[in-house]
């Protein structure tokens, strides 16, 4: 059984990968915000305890995203517990959970493609990461950068197209963090999106990363099919809530 410490642990590892580009803390809480850019950048990140009750710290949360014109909304790893239920208790409403899988660092057999790495992520490699089906707002670029040395992975078909495929990955305390898998609709089951996770793998492991860590919707099939193969398996979940409007 995966233990709340690990948990914890993990979740914020992870957060200092994807950060927030307004970050406070609030007792063990971390609440973050980033123009609305994605969900774990604009969320409260809920592991250990606030600095109150959790009634006030609900409170607390929901004026500190009103403030700034944003929805206030709360990432509560699993196992739900007392603080789900304090925001469950004031409206909020759930979404669907997000798998935490883990695995191990080995070498992923890829197809031979050519795959660039670079350390900043140029208009092509951002036209080629949709978020969510649709193109990014201006925030992205600055939210994808905020990490310490981050790795922007693509596959391009020739030096002038938009890439086939995208993947970004950030090492923190020998844990690759894989982020913005995406593979172009027109160049999906051609082992793309093996392949730039298989660099960012190899780069991964050169930085002295010896596990490797990703988030998936429950509901992605195709992606947790490839990701079964290549040997990851769920370490935990977590589900956001967001508040009534």
């Amino acid at each position: 059984m995966t233990g709340v410490t690990d948990v914890r642990r993990l979740e914020e590892l992870a957060a200092r990968t994807w950060r927030g580009l307004e970050e406070q803390q609030h007792g063990d809480w971390l609440l973050r915000a980033a123009d609305g850019f994605s969900g774990r950048a604009n969320s409260a990140l809920v592991v250990g305890d606030p600095a109150e009750p959790l009634e006030d710290a609900v409170a607390t949360v929901t004026r500190w995203y009103d403030a700034r014109r944003l929805t206030p909304r709360a990432q509560l790893p699993g196992p739900a517990g007392a603080a789900d239920a304090a925001f469950a208790a004031a409206g909020w409403t759930r979404a669907e959970d997000v798998l935490v899988l883990t695995a191990p660092l080995r070498p992923w057999s890829a197809p031979e493609v050519a795959v660039q790495l670079s350390p900043e992520p140029d208009d092509a490699w951002l036209a080629g990461y949709r978020y969510r089906g649709a193109p990014l707002p201006p925030a992205a670029r600055a939210v994808l950068t905020h990490a310490d040395d981050p790795l922007f992975a693509s596959v391009r078909p020739t030096a002038h197209d938009h890439p086939a495929a995208v993947a970004r990955g950030v090492v923190e305390e020998g844990w690759l963090v894989i982020t913005a898998v995406t593979v172009a609709e027109e160049f999906r089951r051609r082992g793309l999106a093996r392949a730039v996770m298989a660099a960012l793998a190899g780069a991964g492991r050169e930085r002295g990363a010896h596990a490797c860590l990703l988030q998936v919707s429950d509901d992605n099939e195709p992606a947790l099919g490839l990701y079964a193969r290549l040997g990851f398996t769920e370490h935990h979940r977590y589900h956001y809530r967001s508040a009534p409007a």
